[in-house]
């Protein structure tokens, strides 16, 4: 019998209002670890809002989260990390003129015991994070290269890489191939797939439904706040994904509009 994963995060009923917008209507849905699960939406359908929500920056003014079967209300990104929620946004927290091992360790620095100076344990932290990257397949020359020499997609990986180190139970992605080209985009792709692997309940947030099908396990469309498709893997076809994404009922419409010769 095929053991079923415990959810890792539960949203039930998640609401949110912008003075007189609504941003988030009632959304209902689960985040599962060793998986994918892709959210996907184009501009203003509410995924930035959504995981601003799961990573602590927003509240949300309905409904509830549920992080390990118990309900949480974050108050500040600290709070979603200290519970193992990382956030990896589109502009990436590094810093182009560090060094790369820097950048693994900043804000998280490890120091030396001895008293009062406590100076950087450089060695260790350059080890540590040669030794991480490596193991996820980030093979690099020189630890010490400045981060703003790699590639996109190696800066991702960095930043993936360092959350699964940190302790990241659910590692949320916010559009990690958008400004990437097909080559860069499938070395991300490839180590979202070895933070699944790793047990981590990923969430994969992308317009691209191509990029979603590839890797995605779950498939979640939000439509002006709403959710207008939660579906398995197994219960859609990557034509069905992208039909939905682009407009789904409106195409079929215009498709026959265009065969009737009435637009």
């Amino acid at each position: 019998m095929m053991t079923i994963n415990a959810p890792a995060i539960v949203l039930k009923n998640i609401t949110k209002y912008y003075g007189g917008m609504r941003a988030l209507a009632a959304v209902d849905f689960k985040i599962t670890p060793g998986e994918v699960t892709c959210i996907l939406g184009d501009n203003g359908a509410g995924k930035s809002t959504l995981i601003k929500i799961i990573s602590g920056l927003h509240q949300a003014d309905e409904g509830t989260m549920e992080v390990d079967g118990k309900e949480v209300r974050f108050h500040s990104p600290r709070e979603a990390l200290d519970a193992g929620i990382a956030t990896v946004y589109q502009d990436l927290a590094v810093v182009d003129l560090m060094e790369t091992w820097r950048n693994f360790f900043l804000g998280s620095e490890l120091r030396k015991s001895i008293p009062l100076l406590r100076p950087l344990d450089v060695k260790r932290m350059r080890e540590i994070a040669m030794d991480e990257l490596n193991r996820f397949g980030i093979h690099l020359s020189n630890i010490n290269q400045l981060v703003g020499t790699l590639s996109g997609g190696q800066r991702q990986c960095v930043s993936i890489t360092r959350a699964v180190y940190f302790g990241a139970k659910v590692l949320i992605l916010d559009e990690p191939t958008a400004a990437l080209g097909v080559k860069q985009s499938s070395v991300v792709l490839n180590y979202v797939a070895k933070a699944r692997k790793a047990g981590l309940a990923v969430v994969f947030i992308t317009h691209n439904p191509h990029h979603a099908y590839l890797i995605g396990d779950h498939f979640v469309i939000l439509k002006l706040g709403k959710v207008n498709l939660d579906a398995r893997r197994a219960d859609i076809t990557s034509d069905q994904l992208i039909k939905e994404m682009a407009g789904g009922e409106e195409l079929t419409l215009l498709a026959e509009q265009l065969d009737s010769g009435n637009v």
